[in-house]
């Protein structure tokens, strides 16, 4: 892998904020818990301006052995505090979704294909034989003029459904035309390759971008996550050298236990087998996006009894269905109204860490790429080879299932983009390269766990019919599931409109001019249903 490079531009990264001497923050921090005298600033570390040249490098020398100390110990947080905030250009979404978004500990901003016009040309091409590349961007090519077409092709039938739900609005068709593209876009992405470029604001702490470092070779993208990896590391170390005292070198892909599993497991392993997994991991769901397959025994009794312990009351005091109405009702629980969400930060509120639920569910790529930001309900993602036998298997969203001419067009670019993929790995391509040729469409398999405390979060949010499509469907397949096995819980997860109703909070939609369209606070769970 070592001098590989991408056929495409590279990567951009640029530093764009920082501490101002964020490594000497990290020993400053580790000094002040062992400190007497107060705060240990900077300055004290490093010493003051116009100390002694000799006097400095004695400081020096001690900041560095310290630091050192604390991180072969383990003892990380020092190194938390100091984040840095990158700009990153022409990376691709299959790098973003398999290494940067595949963590709790970042945040990212970036564009959106469900509401920005992907421009063709804007897309990675891993190295390759001229003749692979030939056929990697005439796929690719072909993808992306099925993206226009289909953008236009579902103009009609978003428009329909938008009325549907507008009716009103017919008589001023024109003005909703960007607001019905936007939904034509969100659709129509599904055939765009994960190779498809992104620009984005990404900030991490200097723990987790040395993390990075020592793991960027890890599957799926080994090679982009080295050379974004790389960039991100000189940038930091432009800024502050320092932080070389701590720099391990990138662990060898060979020495990762999917490497080893991998070449355990799956070396010589055919076809058949592949299929047989997947046929046994779909036949599971039922039809469904997602179930429900493990939750802590006596969730409800376990969450009112942590609730009546933080205000020292007994059984006799505090039955278990008041203990749970009162920090889940937003009758009687008004912090639910609120725009910030304020759980995690209530006492009361942070007894709902104690009931779990895990859920096997199967979304798109896009849709996962999505459904990851909810980082405090963490999954088990696949590596894409592993599930790949070079047969179309993908996700086919409402507004195309429903349109047979529309769907025609959709099946045809999906075996395309799986034909010319598998084309690639016969052309000796490695699999490596050869996925980033797989269409947003591609469905992805996982297990996803969560607390309540954080699955109502994400539910209050993903129930909203602005939702993406997928991750409604899903949300809608786990909170019934919930209402089965904990009814007394599951009756209150529920979208912010119906939240917000029973907190009589006004408006009742919190989204403004992005109104759905639909009374939903007035429906029961059995009656959602959507498709756009």
């Amino acid at each position: 892998m070592a001098g590989e490079r991408f056929l495409s531009p590279e990567p951009v990264v640029e530093l764009a904020n920082a501490f101002a001497r964020p490594f000497d923050n990290a020993v400053a921090t580790a000094r002040t818990c062992y400190s007497g005298k107060g705060i240990v600033t900077e300055d004290d570390v490093t010493g003051p301006p116009g100390l002694d040249p000799d006097a400095r490098r004695e400081r020096l020398d001690r900041r560095d052995a310290l630091a050192r100390s604390i991180y072969q110990a383990g003892h990380h947080t020092t190194l938390q505090h100091a984040h840095f905030q990158f700009r990153l250009d022409r990376v691709s979404r299959h790098f973003i979704w398999s290494f940067l978004h595949s963590h709790p500990f970042y945040n990212s901003e970036q564009v959106s294909q469900r509401y920005v016009a992907v421009k063709r040309g804007n897309y990675a091409v891993p190295p390759m034989s001229d003749a692979a590349r030939e056929a990697y961007e005439s796929a690719v090519g072909f993808l992306h003029g099925e993206y226009e077409s289909l953008v236009a092709d579902l103009m009609a039938p978003a428009s329909e459904e938008f009325f549907a739900l507008f009716r009103g609005r017919r008589h001023t068709a024109s003005r909703w035309e960007k607001t019905i593209r936007k939904k034509a876009m969100e659709v129509a992405r599904y055939v765009l390759p994960v190779a498809t470029f992104a620009y984005l604001y990404h900030t991490v702490s200097g723990i987790t971008l040395l993390r990075y470092h020592r793991l960027c070779r890890e599957y799926d993208a080994p090679l982009e996550q080295r050379l974004v990896v790389e960039k991100m590391v000189a940038a930091v170390l432009a800024h502050d050298p320092a932080y070389r005292v701590v720099l391990e070198e990138p662990l060898p892909t060979e020495e990762t236990v999917e490497h080893a599993v991998a070449a355990a497991f799956l070396s010589g392993r055919g076809k058949p087998a592949t299929r047989a997994f997947l046929r046994e991991f779909d036949e599971s769901l039922g039809g469904k996006t997602s179930v429900l397959v493990s939750h802590t025994a006596h969730a409800e009794a376990a969450v009112a009894s942590a609730v009546r312990e933080v205000f020292g009351l007994g059984r006799a005091e505090m039955s278990d269905d008041d203990a749970l109405c009162r920090v889940l009702d937003p009758a009687l629980n008004r912090t639910f109204s609120e725009a910030l969400n304020l759980s995690t930060h209530s006492k009361a509120m942070r007894a709902l860490y104690h009931a779990h639920y895990t859920f096997r569910k199967k979304i798109s790529h896009t849709a996962d790429s999505q459904d990851q930001r909810h980082r405090m309900t963490p999954a088990s993602r696949p590596m894409l080879e592993a599930h790949f036998t070079g047969e179309p298997d993908y996700v086919t969203p409402a507004l195309i299932a429903t349109r047979p001419a529309v769907r025609e067009r959709f099946d045809r670019a999906m075996r395309r983009a799986f034909s010319a993929a598998a084309a690639l790995l016969e052309m000796g391509v490695p699999a490596e390269f050869a996925m980033y040729l797989l269409p947003n469409a591609t469905a992805i398999r996982f297990t996803e766990s969560g607390d309540l405390l954080n699955l109502h979060h994400k539910y209050r949010m993903r129930l909203c019919y602005n939702a993406q499509e997928e991750i409604w469907r899903a949300s809608l397949d786990e909170v019934r599931d919930i209402c089965r096995v904990t009814p007394r819980i599951g009756r209150y997860l529920l979208p912010p409109c119906t939240i917000r109703k029973m907190a009589s909070a006004k408006p009742v939609c919190p989204e403004g001019d992005r109104f759905c369209g639909l009374p939903v606070w007035n429906y029961g769970l059995e009656e959602y249903q959507r498709v756009i």
